[in-house]
């Protein structure tokens, strides 16, 4: 790496709150989320070359103001720090966002910091590659293994996965060509989310198939007669050569998981996604011998909300020879996690066996390098970075409460002219607004209906008051 490429001094750290109101269509909807607002909070690494890292972590909506919050007290941790200072010691730099001897009581394994941290870390990340002119997974691909290992924090994990023993696996399987040409493959949930009707799910199979899906999630566990006829349907749409895997998102106890799994095998699913509390090893480890009586893999799905991706990869799960099959979705989770599996495959595993990758088709136009699928592959990005980037306008538009999207004004014209939606739909952005801000000032008449008029002046007094 040239000394001229690595100064770029971080100057500041700005953070937005950009939320997409996807629960009015019940984009994302599933048995624990019912009415997800798909939702980031947004960083920009600002340095003093005029270079910038991009990043973000992904919410549901309500509480991020508090993760943006979290960012901002972790900021004095970054700025004035140059990248090759970062470079050159990223293990301790993990360590200084995640182990701040007062921040870390709030986290930092789960939770808000956990959030804040990731999104820093993302962005210092997108920076770093930025600086090189690759894309993420080229940038690690390209790089020493031993430099690779120097970034992970093992501190934890060593029981499991050693420095050696990380060195040993980072060996490049030199199978680059092949992920240029075919892609990784993927399996999609933008089918099956939990509030879609049945002939929207009809539909969105039909199309599916039609674009060379051969795998799909189905959002389960919130009622189980619902769950029997929507996998049943599912099953007949795909048929039983293609795969079926469901998701109850830790929705279940331990002995509610086992009886509706059980209910649930006659339609053959690949495997039963967060059955329970991720933290329940005991209660996995139940749930897994039943399944296995079913034919089902007896693994757990392990749940990791922070995108540290090398901790991802060299999981304790490669050392034992399991695939990870990583979750994607949200606001952009396709567009990180696309790096992952390419660095697993082409540096880790080198196999495809029994590997693919969540992909939902939400959001992607928002940014400015957009996941690419083809034939149900992800096929490996190009433009140098993380792919973090969002669309200026799109933020601007989607920023929380003062962007287009969620200002009365927007809502108000909708309302009268109805040249955006149908009434329903913009009375139901309309609650949306006036229930999740703080304070309202608003002129109520604009409502088409008495009813309306009557609710959402009380809605007016109760936030005013």
């Amino acid at each position: 790496m040239s000394e001229r490429k690595m100064v770029h001094k971080i100057t500041h750290v700005t953070v937005r709150d950009v939320r997409f109101p996807t629960s009015l269509e019940q984009h994302g909807s599933d048995a624990m989320h019912t009415d997800p607002d798909y939702s980031t909070a947004y960083v920009v690494v600002h340095t003093d070359s005029g270079l910038q890292g991009f990043g973000f972590t992904f919410t549901l909506g309500k509480g991020t103001e508090i993760v943006v919050c979290a960012v901002r007290a972790l900021a004095g941790l970054v700025v004035g720090k140059s990248l090759q200072e970062i470079v050159s010691d990223f293990r301790g730099f993990y360590r200084l966002l995640s182990s701040d001897g007062q921040m870390r009581w709030l986290g930092p394994e789960k939770g808000v910091i956990h959030l804040a941290t990731a999104a820093v870390l993302n962005a210092v990340w997108d920076l770093w590659a930025r600086a090189e002119g690759k894309p993420l997974w080229k940038l690690l691909v390209d790089m020493d293994p031993k430099q690779i290992v120097s970034c992970v924090d093992f501190r934890y994990i060593t029981d499991a996965l050693t420095e050696e023993e990380a060195l040993d696996i980072l060996v490049k399987a030199q199978e680059e060509d092949q992920m240029l040409k075919e892609g990784y493959p993927a399996y999609t949930t933008s089918c099956a989310w939990i509030g879609y009707s049945d002939e929207q799910l009809k539909q969105l199979c039909t199309d599916a198939l039609k674009s060379g899906w051969t795998k799909f999630k189905v959002k389960v566990g919130a009622d189980l007669e619902d769950d029997t006829r929507r996998c049943r349907l599912i099953r007949q749409m795909i048929g039983p050569d293609k795969t079926l895997m469901i998701d109850a998102n830790q929705r279940w106890d331990v002995s509610e998981a086992i009886g509706w799994v059980s209910s649930l095998a006659e339609f053959k699913p690949l495997w039963i996604e967060e059955p329970t509390c991720p933290d329940d090893i005991l209660g996995h480890a139940a749930i897994s011998k039943v399944r296995g009586k079913f034919g089902f893999p007896a693994d757990s799905c392990v749940e990791d909300l922070f995108f540290h991706f090398i901790v991802v990869i060299l999981h304790p799960f490669v050392v034992m020879l399991l695939p990870v099959c990583p979750h994607a979705g949200g606001v952009g989770l396709c567009e990180l996690v696309q790096h992952l599996i390419l660095f697993d495959y082409i540096c880790v595993s080198g196999s495809l066996s029994n590997r693919m990758c969540e992909y939902v088709d939400h959001l992607h136009e928002h940014f400015t390098s957009p996941v690419v699928i083809h034939d149900a592959h992800y096929m490996p990005p190009k433009d140098p970075g993380y792919s973090c980037e969002m669309l200026e306008s799109s933020v601007k538009k989607h920023q929380y409460p003062e962007g287009d999207v969620w200002k009365w004004a927007c809502v108000k014209f909708e309302i009268n002219h109805g040249e955006h939606g149908d009434k329903k739909a913009c009375l139901h952005l309309t609650h949306l607004y006036f229930e999740r801000l703080d304070v309202v000032d608003v002129d109520v008449s604009v409502s088409q209906s008495v009813n309306e008029v009557a609710r959402l002046t009380e809605l007016k007094k109760k936030k005013v008051r």
